[in-house]
């Protein structure tokens, strides 16, 4: 019989050939050293490729020194194998070892030469490279310039790689999109753009990957053509390559960026056989905020996640990362949670971007809890997922765990991001600690992030509710860059603060500076007028909102009209207002009239806005509560006493009062009555002081027109109401020369208001208190609002 293999040689490379695994070519390697020393040249090169072509670069290394002849192709393969290996020092080293022993170097050599300077990023070396080519005359072949335009062009040197396309003697589908691809890489649009027009009028066709580089291009939103997505969709189809998944993946993804979802969806359904890249993209193309898209065409993204499981297909990170999103925005948290089971079943609740979904999910749910728990049990924790679980502390008003999250951040050695220091400040803004705020606006300056205008907007909307005015309007003019939200919360601070002139002249210099206003601009607009007293100038802004910018009123709009008109008295006009628009039936507008109706004393409107409070939200206690007092103030104490009874009978519980207040060692909190605190007696004993020293100041006519405000029976009740507790507690530890800054979490009472004024004026202090509704800032016996509030 004749032998199966005509020679040793032939039985080893058949060897070779099956080799799948290192181990299989070291054995092979072994075998050859024992029975063939005399292997030949060839039998060694293919040794070499097959230590190559399974990534043993370093087996292959030490074979390449102990073969004692070598060529060309045996540092080739070496030099490729290191490329491939991102081993790029050692490709180049074994390219100057060959041209060191004297080996004549080929076309290919120089390929994988290039190839490794191309992965190094290294255009240094890499132009040597090119210099020893044109010495050797090989530079103007095509398959050489093809390296060398892809060198310079995944270098960023463009101009490079342009010159060695134009001198090349001939190009190839390879040069054109070689160029091409370079040229999107670098954000060369317009040069780019030109060579796919020339690819197209030469008959050069684009493979998928130069053609998926122009998608991406186009992804972005510019179109400078008008329809270029529709022209690149077209290019495709003609180049064949329309059932190519992957462009149609790209292709889905691009039209649903520009916005034109109904395009997406009609090339998802051309794909004759989708995979799970196509429908990721599909589900991700409903999420898009581009698309413009209702909450029902985003719930088509859960519907398509459901027929991808029904054709059995397996789903991946993404697909749980975008169908999480797309529970978001259409509010199908219970789904989202379902999600979440699937996620552990596949052991990808740990996947950091899965995990910043989830933290979004149940923030948006108000799950916080499951929220936290989801973040404890990440793998990894990067600068998104602590920034996505700061935000949902700050978006569920839970402040002070998000600034201990934050601080806990701090100890790990991350740094903070834009995100991450906006959130924190938010959560500053809406406690009123000013002193962390600044804190966190030194670490802001430090990481080089105050010149960013997002972070000046939270600083200026930090320091507004906090009660520095003067701090929020210094931030603004020191911003570098000026966009409507900073114009929008500029304005919207001299509201709360009762300088209603100021914010609209703020916002005649908006418009001067030729920035549209938005929404929020005008509800800081309308609330100024309302504050102030405005009622002709409010009426005109929230006609022109509408008739002059096409702004829908919101219910907040509407509430500051209603209350512009009940503040200065027009009740009537007021409650024709609310009957006659489309939110008659939202107890937020009549609740507004209902404290109107107690600023008047128009106790008869004011029982019939109460009931009708009642009948639209009958546990809420704010209509019960003012409606009480009204009767309580009028004498009525039967109706009072009737009301109180209504209280208990419907279980309405009543929300606390809390004031607190921030000094060096913390924030200190304050409830009616309060005797928790350790300096309790000090506290108590301070505001003794100052109720009796406005009492003589009373008897002595000293104390103003306001004295009488507060009778003795009137300040056995409220004397010990939080906000004087805060503010007695200011006084022991501030000094003299610092403003007491007191913030409280509802509407000030009238008696501690005129008591405010009263100990301003007595200890000759400035107070700045927050209500729920807006800021006092009490300067010898008067307050800011004019008594207008």
């Amino acid at each position: 019989m004749p032998p199966p293999f005509a020679s040793m040689d032939a039985f080893y490379l058949h060897l070779l050939r099956s080799c799948a695994a290192l181990p299989h070519v070291a054995a092979v390697h072994a075998h050859i050293a024992r029975a063939h020393p005399a292997a030949s040249l060839f039998l060694r090169n293919s040794l070499l490729a097959a230590y190559c072509r399974l990534g043993g670069a370093l087996p292959a290394a030490r074979l390449l020194d102990e073969m004692p002849r070598r060529n060309s192709v045996s540092f080739n393969l070496l030099i490729d194998a290191y490329s491939r290996a991102g081993l790029a020092d050692h490709s180049l080293e074994t390219f100057a070892r060959a041209r060191a022993a004297g080996v004549k170097a080929d076309r290919f050599t120089y390929a994988a030469a290039l190839a490794s300077c191309s992965r190094a990023g290294d255009v240094r070396t890499g132009k040597m490279v090119h210099a020893l080519a044109v010495l050797e005359g090989l530079s103007n072949g095509v398959f050489l310039s093809n390296s060398l335009i892809s060198m310079y062009a995944r270098c960023g040197e463009m101009d490079e790689a342009r010159r060695v396309f134009d001198v090349s003697d001939e190009h190839d589908d390879i040069s054109w999109n070689s160029l091409l691809s370079g040229y999107v890489r670098a954000g060369a649009h317009e040069e780019m753009l030109k060579v796919f027009t020339l690819m197209c009028r030469h008959g050069m066709g684009c493979n998928s990957f130069a053609l998926g580089s122009v998608i991406k291009y186009f992804s972005s939103g510019v179109d400078i053509a008008g329809h270029s997505a529709e022209a690149v969709h077209g290019c495709v189809v003609k180049a064949g390559l329309d059932t190519d998944v992957f462009l149609a993946s790209a292709m889905i993804d691009m039209y649903a960026k520009k916005g034109t979802l109904s395009n997406a969806v009609a090339l998802f359904k051309s794909v004759q056989d989708p995979n799970v890249i196509v429908f990721n993209a599909m589900i991700a193309g409903f999420c898009r905020d581009e698309a413009g898209v209702g909450k029902e065409v985003t719930r088509e993204a859960l519907n398509l996640y459901s027929e991808l499981l029904s054709r059995g297909m397996q789903p991946t990170e993404f697909t749980f990362s975008s169908v999480l999103r797309a529970c978001n925005l259409a509010g199908e948290f219970e789904f989202g949670k379902q999600i979440h089971g699937q996620l552990i079943k596949h052991s990808l609740q740990g996947d950091v971007y899965i995990g910043s979904a989830l933290i979004d999910l149940y923030s948006n749910s108000g799950c916080m809890e499951d929220g936290y728990r989801c973040f404890r049990s990440l793998y990894k924790q990067d600068i998104v997922t602590w920034t996505s679980m700061i935000s949902g502390f700050v978006q569920n008003e839970l402040f002070e765990k998000a600034l201990r999250l934050f601080q806990a951040f701090l100890c790990c050695g991350l740094k903070p991001d834009l995100f991450t220091i906006s959130s924190v400040m938010n959560a500053c803004a809406s406690l009123a600690i000013a002193r962390t705020g600044e804190q966190i606006q030194c670490l802001a300056t430090k990481s080089g992030f105050n010149r960013f205008t997002v972070i000046g907007n939270s600083c200026i909307h930090m320091y507004a509710r906090s009660g520095d005015i003067d701090a929020a309007t210094l931030r603004f003019q020191e911003m570098e860059s000026c966009d409507v939200v900073s114009w929008s919360a500029v304005i919207s601070s001299y509201a709360q603060h009762g300088c209603a002139r100021d914010a609209l002249h703020v916002f005649n210099k908006m418009m001067d500076a030729k920035v549209i206003p938005n929404e929020i601009t005008f509800l800081g607009v309308l609330t100024a007028c309302s504050h102030g007293g405005l009622v002709d100038e409010g009426l005109r802004y929230y006609d022109i909102m509408n008739k002059e910018y096409g702004l829908a009123p919101a219910i907040k709009h509407f509430t500051c009209v209603v209350d512009l008109l009940g503040r200065a008295g027009r009740l009537g006009d007021a409650e024709a207002f609310i009957r006659d628009s489309v939110f008659h039936d939202d107890p937020v507008v009549w609740r507004s009239l209902l404290a109107s109706c107690r600023i008047h004393g128009d106790i008869e409107r004011a029982q019939l806005v109460a009931y009708r409070i009642m009948e639209l939200e009958p546990t809420s206690s704010a209509s019960y509560v003012i409606l009480y007092n009204m009767y309580l103030d009028a004498g009525e104490l039967s109706l009072a006493s009737k009301t109180r009874d209504l209280i208990k009978a419907r279980r309405v519980k009543k929300e606390p009062g809390l004031s607190w207040i921030e000094l060096k060692s913390g924030v200190h909190s304050f409830v009616a009555g309060d005797k928790s605190h350790p300096e309790s007696n000090a506290i108590y004993t301070k505001l003794s002081e100052m109720l009796s020293k406005i009492e003589k100041l009373a008897s002595t006519g000293n104390a103003g027109t306001e004295s009488n405000d507060i009778s003795s029976r009137e300040q056995t009740l409220v004397g010990c109401h939080s906000e004087k507790l805060a503010v007695a507690f200011g006084m022991i530890h501030l000094p003299q020369s610092a403003p007491i800054r007191v913030m409280k979490n509802l509407r000030v009472c009238l008696d501690c208001h005129s008591t405010m004024k009263l100990i301003s004026g007595s200890e000759n202090r400035e107070i700045i208190l927050r209500d729920a509704i807006r800021f006092h800032h009490f300067r010898g016996g008067a307050c800011s609002c004019g008594d207008y509030w």
